[in-house]
């Protein structure tokens, strides 16, 4: 057996810690999206070191598994993270002017887009990951609309449907974990 067929086989699946990182940030920020609290240190700490820092670790991972649509995703999702903080933080550290409200519908907007285009990749996959891709579209697009007219209701609303796209990523990653440990199908996917 190869050095790099052995390594493979005994790889863990790094798939459920980048959903986990996705979803239980999205969730989070989401909830502060429907008004529940206000945007803390909780969320922009999240944003850094789960739905940032460990969906790029996990990437890196898949990468090494080669895993192209899983290492674009959660790399891509990671860094989303890493930037939504930074467009927070750098302007209340002098580091910049905050954008305004037309950069953010771009950014939402273009965000929304590529999240349309790897939708289209999970026609290939699991039915739970086209949930989460679809749903992210949804809110994505969601929150570029509620911006562009200024609605806090749309916003709102977005944070309903962000938190049923973020509880949709914990399951299909927690759903992985599961079946893997009883190793059946035991939460379809």
């Amino acid at each position: 057996m190869t050095q790099e067929l052995a390594q493979q086989e005994f790889t863990a699946n790094p798939a459920p810690l980048g959903l986990m990182g996705f979803g239980m940030t999205t969730v989070l920020l989401n909830l502060h999206n429907t008004g529940l609290f206000t945007l803390g240190t909780m969320i922009l700490a999240m944003g850094i070191f789960y739905g940032g820092s460990a969906q790029i670790i996990a990437g890196i991972m898949e990468w090494k598994k080669g895993n192209t649509f899983a290492t674009t995703a959660f790399i891509s999702y990671g860094f989303f993270w890493l930037t939504l903080v930074g467009l927070l933080l750098l302007p209340k550290l002098g580091l910049g002017v905050a954008p305004d409200n037309s950069a953010m519908v771009a950014f939402l907007v273009m965000w929304g887009l590529f999240t349309a285009v790897m939708f289209i990749a999970t026609l290939k996959l699991s039915r739970a990951l086209q949930f989460v891709f679809a749903s992210l579209t949804i809110l994505f697009f969601l929150l570029a609309i509620g911006d562009a007219l200024h609605s806090p209701l749309i916003k709102q609303i977005a944070g309903y449907e962000g938190i049923i796209c973020g509880a949709s990523a914990i399951y299909a990653g927690l759903a992985q974990v599961i079946n893997e440990v009883y190793e059946k199908e035991i939460l379809p996917l």
